[in-house]
């Protein structure tokens, strides 16, 4: 009897142990599983809160790149007046009325903006590239637009390159002065040369001497055109003196045969200047301005219109015929033919 009750016992706590054991399998089976949802849980929140900082981050972003100008990053903010304009959109009516003065078409101000800058911003996107550009940016291209020297207000070829939003955004992380710049590496050779040029200038300027009445004489002498260019007396019309000067180069005084005009809004024939652009110094022969010949530009197209139809009396022995200067050497080439 005590025998079979010890064996029953022992079956019954075999039975437990054998439970137990089967419940802390379960357990560890299921475990798993259960810390894997939690973590999955965790990691989406994170996601969704990265998510809304990122989102967050882009949007002050955005609204900083609202207050610094496109082409040189600075913001508008500095001006007292806080004077802006768009990037795309028309053209104000100050600068259209000063296109058609220069004879000149430009329907939209990213078209105007790839002239001056050589800046493209048609591609532009919102949460990158700023919206509106400030009014010293306007000044440039109205001074450039003028052939007036810009310098001054900002330097050529230098717009900012804009990233999209980083750690190390320059944009969210800025003064309220704006972007800065990257410093321009100047070039030694160029820097000597305008060193050279000014320095030049300058002891013309100082120098005054009863020889300086002789400098226009040595200019003829090195531009030598008298066998190539039209002298003022064959215009078949007494036009008065003042006209007279207007249509004449100011260094071999003869027609203007292919004018140029430069910075300082004086004109030459093209030949003449880059003669003496070569010879004597890059400054103007008129007013000692520094010029290079970069800076020529061709005269509006109105005025060479009144040059082509101004009447001279052909030079040929018995022709004296009164001809159109733009119509000049086509009359000249029959005399040749005839010959």
């Amino acid at each position: 009897h005590l025998a079979n009750n010890n064996k029953g016992n022992m079956a019954a706590s075999l039975d437990q142990v054998i439970e137990e054991k089967t419940d802390t399998v379960a357990l560890m089976s299921h475990s798993p599983f259960e810390t894997e949802t939690e973590l999955n849980k965790s990691m989406q929140a994170i996601d969704k809160g990265a998510f809304h900082v990122s989102q967050r981050e882009a949007k002050t972003h955005q609204e900083n790149l609202q207050h610094l100008c496109r082409i040189c990053g600075s913001s508008f903010k500095t001006d007292p007046y806080k004077r802006s304009h768009p990037v795309h959109g028309p053209i104000d009516d100050e600068m259209q009325v000063l296109l058609r003065k220069k004879e000149k078409k430009a329907i939209s101000w990213p078209d105007l903006l790839a002239k001056v800058f050589k800046i493209g911003v048609k591609g532009d996107i919102d949460t990158i590239h700023p919206t509106k550009f400030c009014h010293q940016c306007w000044t440039v291209v109205q001074k450039k637009l003028s052939n007036s020297p810009y310098e001054m207000f900002f330097p050529r070829r230098s717009p900012v390159e804009w990233q999209s939003h980083s750690s190390s955004c320059d944009v969210c992380g800025t003064s309220p002065r704006g972007v800065k710049r990257k410093k321009q590496v100047l070039n030694p050779q160029l820097s000597k040369k305008l060193r050279m040029v000014a320095g030049r200038v300058r002891k013309i300027r100082q120098i005054k001497n009863p020889k300086q009445v002789n400098q226009k004489s040595l200019m003829k002498k090195i531009a030598s055109c008298k066998k190539i260019h039209l002298s003022t007396k064959i215009l078949a019309v007494d036009y008065p003196s003042d006209f007279v000067k207007s249509i004449s180069c100011q260094i071999c005084e003869h027609i203007l045969a292919d004018p140029v005009e430069t910075t300082c809004k004086h004109l030459f024939c093209r030949i003449c200047i880059l003669k003496c652009l070569k010879v004597m110094g890059s400054y103007c022969p008129a007013c000692c301005y520094p010029c290079f010949p970069t800076d020529l530009v061709s005269p509006v197209k109105s005025f060479l219109s009144i040059m082509n139809s101004l009447l001279v009396i052909c030079p040929v022995k018995d022709c004296q015929e009164e001809v159109c200067l733009g119509k000049y050497c086509h009359h000249l080439s029959r005399h040749k033919e005839i010959k």
